[in-house]
């Protein structure tokens, strides 16, 4: 067996240890309210962590423009599609001088 596939299985036995520990601790017991919102709101904490880390990696200004249109859009009230349309429109028309150049 090669490195990496002995690498790729301590991952997936670490990875099922870590999920099997939270029940095992826990038995039948229910976590408080509290920790339950916690859990519930990781989830989209990594997706905004990752997201935020892939545009500081690749940083443009069109990006950047498109992102903050999406956000005040939102936070004006539009639906979440018309937010997204509009921040990629944003982006792509900001962009459109680099392809053309």
């Amino acid at each position: 067996m090669t490195t990496v596939w002995c690498g790729i299985a301590a991952v997936a036995v670490v990875s099922m240890l870590m999920k099997a520990a939270g029940p095992a601790a826990l038995g039948a017991r229910e976590l408080p309210r509290r920790a339950t919102g916690v859990i519930a709101l990781l989830a989209a904490a990594l997706l905004a962590g990752l997201v935020v880390v892939d545009v500081v990696k690749d940083f443009s200004w069109p990006l950047l423009a498109g992102i903050a249109t999406v956000g005040a859009a939102r936070w004006r009230g539009a639906p979440e599609l018309v937010a997204i349309v509009l921040g990629v429109a944003v982006a792509a028309l900001l962009r459109l001088p680099e392809s053309l150049g």
